[in-house]
Order: structure tokens, then C-alpha cells, then sequence
């Protein structure tokens, strides 16, 4: 493998552990706050809509992140982690859909909104940067 296909993974693993990280303690500084409820109870409509938006953002912030560390093909890359992020959602839905965790719909929007989502946080960062979008050579 060469240095760009290098980079590249180096990039798209940035993202992902943006997002799950800083998802993740969000998550917890929830529970500490007692905004969500007690490990083992479901989850609300409400509760759902508030962890969707927050994990919008951050995915956003993270496909960004992904494209700006990119060595070349910059939406490339985070639709890359948007791929990597539906897969993770799917395998999310497959192992919570009878624990009764909480809506659905929200386990199946993870996944759904994966590769959305990462292809704006690429857009955003092409538009303030746009020949960071354009293919670079290989080099050996």
C-alpha cells in the first residue's frame, strides 16, 4: 500500500473515533445529569430526538475532520466513514432490535443517516476548501 491509501485510513479512523468518543461522552455526561434514564430502561421519543441531534452534529464534525486530514480525494474519504458509520448502524439495529432499548426508528437512523450526514461534513470542508478535493498523484 502506499502512503496516500496510508493517510487515507489514518483519516477515516480520526473520524470514526471523533465521533464515538465524543458521542460516548456525551452520552455519559447525560446519564451522570440524569437526563437519560438509568442503564436498562428505554429510552423516549424525546430522549431519542436529543441524542439523534447531537450525534448529527458530531458525525458532521467528524466526516470534516476525516476530509480535512485526507491526503487527496477529501469526500472520498468521509464518504468512506459514512459507509463505515451505516454498516456499525446496521449491526447496531441487528443486535438491539428486541431489547427494548427504545424506539426503533432511532437504532435504524444511525444507520440511515450515516452516509448523509458524512457527505456534508466533506461538502462543508470542500466548500471553504476545494482543491482539497481533487485527486493527488500517487507517489511511490
Amino acid at each position: 500500500m502506499n502512503k496516500q491509501r496510508w493517510k487515507s485510513i489514518g483519516a477515516v479512523l480520526a473520524g470514526l473515533l471523533t465521533i464515538i468518543i465524543v458521542t460516548t461522552l456525551v452520552d455519559v455526561v447525560l446519564h451522570a445529569a440524569h437526563v437519560y434514564p438509568s442503564l436498562g430502561e428505554p429510552m423516549t421519543n424525546a430522549l431519542a430526538v436529543l441524542a439523534s441531534s447531537y450525534r448529527l452534529v458530531i458525525s458532521i464534525a467528524g466526516a470534516y475532520l476525516t476530509a480535512k486530514l485526507s491526503p487527496g480525494q477529501s469526500m472520498r474519504d468521509a464518504l468512506v466513514l459514512g459507509c463505515v458509520g451505516t454498516v456499525l448502524g446496521v449491526l447496531g439495529v441487528v443486535q438491539s432490535w428486541d431489547l427494548n432499548l427504545g424506539p426503533r426508528w432511532y437504532a435504524i437512523s444511525l444507520a440511515v443517516l450515516a452516509i448523509p450526514q458524512c457527505w456534508l461534513g466533506g461538502w462543508l470542508f470542500l466548500r471553504g476548501h476545494p482543491a482539497a478535493g481533487a485527486p493527488v498523484p500517487a507517489t511511490p
